[in-house]
């Protein structure tokens, strides 16, 4: 792992109608914003019946850049605001970012060869 990396993708997948929880935690917690995509749940405890009738829940996926010193913090307010500790709440996780280009209030000119 390079812990000289600037940056870090959170991603947060909740229950639909919770994006806008995740995104006020995580400005509150130093975020600039985030990017909210929508999707279906397909897990083992996600399909729901109604009158016999199939349901799979709606989902957003929340997407958060964020500089790497903010991680542990934005994710932590997430988890917190969002109720993830509690089962069926939703998940959130971070990756590692190698590359950043286009977030020019972030960034500084990518120097990558070939880029």
């Amino acid at each position: 792992m390079n812990k000289d990396r600037e940056y870090d993708l959170i991603v947060t997948i909740v229950n639909r109608g919770n994006a806008d929880i995740v995104i006020e935690a995580s400005k509150k917690a130093g975020a600039q914003g985030g990017t909210v995509f929508y999707g279906r749940g397909t897990g083992i405890n996600e399909v729901e019946t109604f009158f016999g009738i199939s349901i799979q829940p709606e989902k957003e996926v929340v997407f958060t850049l964020i500089k790497h010193d903010l991680t542990k913090s934005v994710i932590h307010a997430i988890i917190e605001k969002a109720g993830l500790s509690t089962p069926g709440k939703g998940i959130a996780f971070a990756l590692p970012v190698d590359d950043v280009a286009g977030i020019t209030h972030l960034t500084t000119p990518c120097s990558v060869e070939g880029r």
